[in-house]
């Protein structure tokens, strides 16, 4: 399942660092390997303990873990949705992400210098924010316009497109993302091929110096952005990009030593990984047998042949039953024979909404 999560800031924010940092950690990283399969697009693996977890009673000869990718999107300066700077690259990349990955910096440093002259990062978050509303409002004035001049009298059709778009148009006019717009299903479907930038769902990223990134001291620039998140229902995790950096070039026991000597238990890519999989509204379901142990993607709300057919297409045709135990259920009893000793193996029909960690199964005809 190809889902995209588009890394995005200022210049000198910390952007290209972040990035660099996940695609050195795929040279580099025997544990939590990546790979660049293109100059600006990196394919990571969702750190999952469950994974582990399950590899260590299956006894497989191969670990598969799920991924998804980062794109790392063209610098934006102000008046991108009029074309400056890269601003039109800038704007078709995020195009075709799924979600947004806005990364802030939350740091001094004289050797580097702000776009701005000065760190203000909320300032920083709404340059960025104005420019997909800007960009919003002109796709959505076009398709208004159009619209409002086709519309007849009695047409049901177009009306309930012209309100839906007046609605956005209201909240783009207030300097608010589409995405603060309660929509129907109908209406959801109505914009669905505009394909607007405010309605992408966001993650915001505080870049913190090396010396912060373990402290307990409080950063107000980070509390700052961690505020403007949260009255946006959008999530915050906070790294340093230049530690980050540091961290992708170790691998094994001199990784571990080097979290612990920052205080940490994890690296910060691992937490932002596993914070966009989760705001691009994933799943993560196994397989499980002695050749391989497998984590598969699924788009929360997948009914199980679609889960199916993630695995291949023929799965989803011929379906006719999977079998399903949950993960703790697997834990707790230690063997997949036990599980099916105490009557927790269960078979589950089309209608069978999949849930986060089961454990499938699939029989099916072709």
């Amino acid at each position: 399942m190809a889902l995209k999560a588009g890394i995005v800031g200022l210049p000198n924010v910390g952007k290209s660092t972040l990035f660099n940092a996940i695609t050195q950690a795929g040279a580099e990283s025997a544990n939590y390997p990546f790979c660049t399969i293109d100059p600006n697009v990196g394919v990571v693996e969702v750190p999952d303990q469950r994974l582990t977890k399950i590899s260590e009673i299956v006894n497989p000869e191969k670990i598969i873990p799920t991924a998804f990718e980062f794109v790392d999107i063209a610098g934006l300066v102000k008046g991108a949705s009029k074309g400056e700077g890269l601003g039109n690259k800038f704007l078709s990349h995020i195009r075709e992400v799924d979600a947004i990955v806005h990364v802030v910096r939350c740091f001094q440093d004289e050797n580097i210098t702000h776009v701005s002259g000065g760190v203000k990062p909320l300032d920083d978050m709404d340059t960025i924010n104005l420019e997909l509303i800007l960009a919003d409002m002109e796709t959505i004035d076009k398709r208004y316009d159009k619209s409002k001049k086709t519309m007849k009298s009695g047409d049901k059709k177009l009306a309930a497109e012209v309100a839906c778009l007046e609605k956005i148009k209201q909240a783009l006019d207030d300097n608010l993302p589409a995405r603060s717009v309660e929509l129907s299903e109908e209406e959801q479907f109505i914009i669905r091929d505009l394909h607007l930038l405010t309605m992408k769902p966001v993650l915001y990223v505080s870049n913190v110096s090396e010396d912060e990134v373990a402290s307990k001291e409080h950063n107000e620039l980070v509390e700052q952005v961690r505020q403007a998140a949260a009255e946006q229902n959008a999530q915050l995790v906070v790294v340093s990009a230049k530690v980050e950096s540091e961290i992708a070039e170790l691998e094994g026991e001199d990784k571990q030593l080097f979290l612990e000597e920052l205080g940490l238990e994890e690296s910060g890519l691992d937490r932002l990984i596993r914070a966009a999989y989760h705001l691009l509204g994933l799943y993560t379901y196994f397989t499980a047998g002695e050749k391989e142990v497998r984590a598969w993607t699924i788009k929360q709300g997948m009914k199980a042949p679609q889960a199916a057919g993630v695995i291949h297409t023929d799965f989803e045709k011929g379906f006719i039953r999977a079998e399903v135990c949950g993960y703790d259920h697997l834990i707790d009893a230690g063997s997949m024979s036990t599980v099916k000793e105490r009557g927790l193996l269960r078979l589950e029909g089309k209608e069978y909404v999949v849930q986060d960690g089961d454990i499938m199964h699939f029989r099916f005809n072709v």
